[in-house]
């Protein structure tokens, strides 16, 4: 049996939309599993596990204070989901310039 950690993918993980709703939510402040719990219908077990995720691949952090939990967004984190979009859609746009080039019909010279 071999042990192997899985890491979860960026935007994967940021993609799911209660995980994009959380991070709207702490991009507005710092917040307890209870307050955010109370924008969704799902249990706030749910959105604890959400957190987790979003902890694990560095969009959240936490900090302990008695006995609440209080989440924040990971600027560091926020900046690699960013560079991730930015080189995503650059990679993007680039095949799909070569696509349309590919499609364009051949230009006959001296004709309009």
């Amino acid at each position: 049996m071999t042990n192997v950690f899985i890491v979860p993918d960026l935007l994967e993980v940021a993609a799911e939309p209660n995980r994009r709703a959380l991070l709207r939510l702490l991009a507005e402040g710092e917040r307890t599993v209870t307050e955010l719990s109370g924008h969704f219908s799902v249990s706030r077990s749910a959105i604890s596990q959400h957190l987790l995720l979003l902890s694990e691949v560095g969009l959240v952090s936490a900090r302990k204070d008695g006995r609440n939990r209080y989440y924040s967004l990971d600027a560091a984190g926020m900046v690699r989901l960013r560079e991730e979009f930015d080189a995503f859609w650059t990679n993007e746009l680039d095949l799909l310039v070569a696509d349309a080039s590919r499609l364009r019909p051949p230009t006959s010279q001296g004709k309009i």
